[in-house]
């Protein structure tokens, strides 16, 4: 059985009280409220640059003419 939060949204992450410790100098005087505030800031940027697709793989024809285009490019030999 799990116990339940107060707030269902968030969960909770350890990290090494150094790590923690560090941050809380590095963000001092930065704008940000806590240590918190500035990992869910940090993880967020990180995060936007990772797209999730539910891209199906490519069909014959579309490796095809990838190839092709390499090919014409000079990337891949001929034949």
């Amino acid at each position: 059985m799990t116990k339940r939060s107060k707030a269902p949204d968030k969960v909770t992450i350890k990290i090494p009280r150094p790590l923690y410790e560090k941050i809380s100098q590095v963000i001092e005087g930065a704008g940000y409220n806590s240590v918190t505030d500035f990992v869910v800031y940090i993880l967020r940027d990180i995060v936007s640059t990772h797209r999730v697709t539910d891209h199906e793989p490519y069909s014959e024809e579309e490796l095809t003419a990838v190839k092709e285009r390499l090919r014409s490019l000079g990337y891949l030999p001929e034949g």
